[in-house]
């Protein structure tokens, strides 16, 4: 191409739209390497963080107190897992955020990094630096450990934030959680909403879907993924109002209780055009493939669905999906930091299959600002190397490429989330 698409990316601002960035983590003044290692993608090469259906728990140290560590826990991620992408991609960013070498991280430079870390989270202006240099001008974040946040006020003016749904689809009972912890009842409480009935329930989602925008909410997340199925199509309601007030409903009626409570979702979500996040793939992976999705999507064509993470593995059965109903976009969020070969070859087909440029948009999905700027420059990277292939093959013009490029690093989420309500539009 005549102009470097790889410079011509490099330049461009970003409209991130999947991040899980939270007060309490953002604002952790003890974080040092362990920690950051642990508390990005990095740590899931030393644990699952969720448990499966089968088991009961896991032990995962995410939260913990971690102190400074040792080399011996260090090199457990660096070397042991050195060939895992997770890792690449955080070792890349903090060598070229901490000014390390070349040789990244080794046993005779990690304790300085470590200091070197610690003094920078002491500073609140470290993560604005971070995210500058990121060109990172939106941010679109997922604070599963308070869904009702208000992320403007929280965390900033680059800041707004979806409203998970997972609790909702758990609240047939006060004590009856999702798997952060969160209660649909807690929710109705911070609405002065009573909850007596089941009914009064179905109206409470109303209310919280009509005060989404003074939270500065702009959709709604379905992560139910690590929870149970994503098929959604028992929209049994006698069966789900059997669920309700009851501790340990049987388990037909607790599917149906959060059928409906979803599928109810979806429609109010459409009359009111609030767009709708939705993970798919890995998480409890016996339920998360795409297919069993579709019925939800196909009965509320109305409502806008953004689908997560290219469904990995089954990115060719999310393709399908989009090309057949036309009420699905899909944000590239974590898959490049997975693999970035499986990104390239999914993006390469993904610009073929797709009906309109809309279609794409892009995230971090991260909780530290220095795992989101490496995925931002990762993904910059391989968007940009798709590109240019595609314009070396003859597939289109070094015009076409450019334009692309900016509907997917901002344009397409501007639009996308860009209502008069969002006020998360980039300037």
């Amino acid at each position: 191409m005549k102009e470097d698409i790889h410079s011509y990316i490099a330049d461009l601002p970003v409209f991130d739209v999947h991040e899980h960035h939270m007060p309490d983590i953002l604002g952790d003044r003890d974080v040092g390497l362990l920690a950051l290692l642990w508390q990005s993608y990095g740590g899931w090469t030393q644990a699952r963080p969720y448990p499966l259906a089968s088991e009961t728990g896991t032990e995962y140290p995410v939260l913990a107190d971690l102190g400074p560590g040792s080399w011996e826990e260090i090199a457990r991620f660096v070397e042991g897992s050195g060939s895992n992408s997770f890792i690449r991609s955080l070792i890349r960013a903090l060598t070229d955020l901490y000014d390390l070498d070349e040789d990244g991280i080794t046993e005779q430079n990690w304790q300085r990094l470590d200091g070197e870390i610690r003094r920078r989270h002491s500073d609140d202006s470290w993560r604005h630096e971070v995210l500058d240099r990121a060109r990172i001008e939106r941010i679109i974040t997922d604070p599963f450990e308070n869904p009702m946040l208000n992320a403007r006020e929280a965390l900033g003016e680059r800041y707004c934030s979806v409203l998970r749904i997972n609790a909702l689809a758990f609240g047939w009972h006060s004590e009856s959680l999702d798997h952060n912890g969160n209660s649909a009842h807690q929710f109705a409480r911070q609405l002065g909403h009573r909850l007596d009935t089941f009914d009064d329930y179905l109206a409470m989602l109303e209310t919280l879907l009509d005060t989404m925008a003074g939270r500065h909410q702009v959709g709604l997340k379905n992560a139910l993924a690590y929870d149970r199925s994503v098929n959604f199509d028992d929209v049994d309601e006698g069966l789900a109002r059997q669920a309700w007030g009851q501790r340990h409903p049987t388990a037909a009626q607790c599917k149906a209780f959060g059928d409906v409570v979803v599928d109810r979702l979806c429609r109010l979500a459409g009359e009111r055009d609030v767009p709708f996040q939705m993970h798919l793939g890995s998480a409890q992976i016996r339920g998360s493939h795409p297919m069993k999705a579709a019925g939800l999507i196909e009965r509320h064509p109305k409502t806008r669905f953004l689908l997560m993470h290219l469904a990995f593995p089954w990115s060719r059965e999310l393709l399908g999906l989009a090309f057949v109903y036309r009420n699905i976009w899909l944000d590239l969020t974590w898959s490049a930091l997975l693999s970035p070969t499986y990104f390239k070859q999914a993006l390469h087909e993904a610009i073929e299959v797709l009906p309109d440029e809309s279609r794409l948009m892009i995230g971090g999905d991260n909780w530290h600002v220095e795992e989101t700027y490496g995925a931002m420059q990762l993904m910059r990277r391989l968007i940009g190397e798709v590109l240019q292939e595609k314009g070396d093959n003859g597939y289109f013009r070094a015009d076409d490429a450019r334009r692309l490029a900016r509907k997917i690093l901002s344009g397409n989420a501007s639009k996308f989330f860009g209502g008069d309500n969002t006020k998360c539009t980039v300037p």
